[in-house]
Formats: C-alpha cells, structure tokens, sequence
C-alpha cells in the first residue's frame, strides 16, 4: 500500500480544497485507493504496480491540458539533452489531442521531416503498437531508441482517407537553429532560416543579422518560421527585442503574482528599420508565435503563409526527487495586442497555401518563399 499512500498524496496535493468539500475530497482519495485494490486483486493479469502508478499520474496531469506531462527519469534526462540542441530520435515534436498524439512539428531535416511527416498528423500506431490510450510520455518511449534501427509510424492525414505508413530511421539530431543567405534577384534580401528557439539561438540569429548588416546592399529580411515547434520563451524575447525600439513584446499570466509578467523592448533596432517578411505554417507554434505575433501587432513585419499552431502557453519543468520531473502549464501568454494564440494561432497578413514544394533545400520552386521575396519588388 506504501506506493497507493504516496500517490493519494500527490493527488491530493494536486486539487484545490475550493473543487470539493473536505468530505468529498477524502471520499475520491478512499475511492481511488478502492479500485486499485481491486485492480491488484482482480485484474485478469498480475499487473507492474509502478507502471500503473505512472499512468495514473499522468492520467492526473494530462486532465489539465495537453501539453503537461509526467517523465520517468530516464526521459528526464533526454528531455535536458534536448533544449541544448543535440537528442536521438526521429526529429518531431508532439502533442496530445483528444487523447491521440498529433503531430506540432517536424524539425528540419530530420529523419521524420525527410520521411514525409507533416504538422498535424496524427499517429495512431507506433510500430505493433496503438497509440490511442497511452500518455504522451509513453508515445516518445516507444519513438525513440538506438541509433540506426528503424521504427514504423502509422498516421491519419487530414483530406486524407486512408492512413499513410512510415519507415523511419532513428538518429543521433544535432539541431543547428539557424540557417541564412542572400536571396533574390532584382533587390538583395537576407533570409535567416529559424528551427528552433534552443539555448544558442538568439547568439546565431545576431551573428547572421551582424554578417548581412555589413553588406550594405541588403534592403530587407525574410524570417522563415515554417515547421518550428517553438522552444525556450526567454530566447523568442530576446530574437524579438532585436526589431523592436520599445513596446510590449509578450505578456504571460498565471495564478501565481511570479507567473504574471510583460516584457518590453529594449531601445535599438539590430536592422535600421528595414522591411521583414516573416513566414509560417501550421507547424510554427509557441515561441515562433510569440516572435511572429508581437512583430504583426507592432506592424514592423509582413507575416505571410498559413495559420500557425495555436499554442500558447507556458510549460514549467519541475524536477521530482525519484530524478524525474514533470512538464506543468503554469501560465498562458498574450500578444501586445491582448490576444491569447492558444487554439487558435497566429493569422497571417498575406495567406499563402504551402504547396508539395514549399520549404525544401535549394527548391526554387518555393511558392511562400517566392511570394515573399516578390513582396519587396512591389
């Protein structure tokens, strides 16, 4: 019983006295260690305790919204690896969804993006398995593995009817975050490539803005958001700061008076006011949002594609003592404007559908990309 004590606990812990009287509370508490009594006496097979102790935390944090998350120690750990940009893996950021795992983002030229998955895909077999009824945490855990071995995902496609499969090979995924080069032909544009919002962004984001301003014949900035799941809030400030003079960039609101903050600008513009075209997808979610959202409120930038992700709040790491941790919304954040972009995204000024060519090295068949370095001539 020590693991059911320990856990009511931490369920208890995790309601407000103000949901239920006290009597209630400690009748869902005596209710909950009930059933798992009866789960260990009379479940058809003998089950792994910790296991289902697991799940049921998550069960507990998944309830709040689809972005917290419980993680074992060793996916702890991954998950440390992953923010200071080199993980193994597929190359995909996921979330939950009416309980199936959908698809925020492929990341550049990892083996998921090269095998064709897309943002807003829904997997629904990992391998053997199905993935309807498993907990975020427990998907990832069936993704990932060793270097070099293949894994198959089975996956639902909107306007799509028949389910689409996937032989994907795992890798070792170095995220370079930033890309960039000179693009068009009657006027010189500079276009910086962002994957990612990681630990080393904003440094890159500078250290390219710094090599294009010293070519005196750049005339304007074309920002590529497409397929960028987002990443480290006070990295997407920073990137932001670096068009702006002064005004609100992004506010976050929370229960806590810590949680609830406005952050602003800071004087000077890296770019001397030069025009920005930023684009996005349906793949561009959190802190991509938040750099594409405050530069469309304080109209210093042309913000061109589809709609992004919708997803606009803020996820604490909290580590736990059994050396694993769990991923807990603890605010939401607002457009200088006002507007929460949770479920609903990022509108864009111009709408440019993504085509089968959109978005690939070297193509020169790019129709975003095409459209937004003709916005300059114009």
């Amino acid at each position: 019983m020590k693991k059911i004590i320990i856990f009511t606990a931490m369920f208890l812990s995790s309601l407000t006295l103000s949901a239920f009287s006290k009597n209630e509370l400690y009748e869902k508490i005596d209710l909950f260690g009930e059933v798992l009594e009866n789960i260990k006496e009379d479940y058809v097979e003998e089950v792994d305790q910790a296991e289902m102790m697991d799940s049921a935390i998550n069960g507990v944090l998944q309830s709040l919204d689809p972005y917290s998350a419980y993680m074992s120690p060793e996916l702890f750990k991954e998950m440390q690896t992953d923010t200071k940009g080199e993980f193994g893996g597929l190359g995909i950021e996921i979330g939950m969804e009416a309980g199936v795992v959908k698809v925020i983002s492929p990341i550049d030229d990892t083996p998921a993006a090269i095998a064709g998955i897309k943002a807003g895909d829904y997997i629904v077999k990992i391998g053997k398995e199905q993935v309807q009824g498993k907990s975020l945490m427990e998907a990832v855990k069936l993704m990932r593995g060793p270097v070099g071995t293949s894994i198959d995902l089975t996956v639902r496609r909107k306007n799509v009817k028949k389910s689409l499969e996937f032989k994907i090979k795992r890798k070792v995924i170095e995220v370079q975050s930033v890309s960039s080069k000179i693009v068009g032909k009657e006027k010189k544009l500079a276009y910086i490539r962002l994957k990612s919002f990681n630990q080393n962004s904003d440094k890159q984001v500078l250290e390219s803005i710094k090599k294009f301003e010293k070519n005196s014949k750049i005339e304007g900035y074309v920002f590529d958001l497409r397929n960028n799941p987002g990443g480290l809030l006070n990295k997407a400030i920073n990137i932001t700061d670096f068009f702006l003079d002064d005004g609100e960039i992004v506010s976050t609101k929370g229960r806590k008076i810590s949680e609830t903050r406005k952050f602003f600008a800071r004087k000077g513009d890296e770019i001397q006011g030069k025009p920005i075209v930023v684009i996005i997808n349906n793949g561009s979610a959190s802190a991509s949002e938040i750099f594409a959202g405050a530069l469309k409120d304080h109209k210093r930038a042309i913000i061109l594609g589809e709609n992004s992700y919708g997803k606009g709040s803020v996820q604490s790491v909290i580590p736990l003592n059994n050396g694993g941790g769990i991923r807990l919304t603890i605010s939401k954040y607002y457009l200088p404007s006002g507007k929460s972009i949770s479920e609903v995204g990022v509108t864009p000024d111009i709408f440019v559908e993504e085509t089968i060519n959109d978005f690939k090295i070297n193509s020169e068949k790019d129709n975003q990309l095409n459209y937004a370095i003709k916005l300059f001539s114009s």
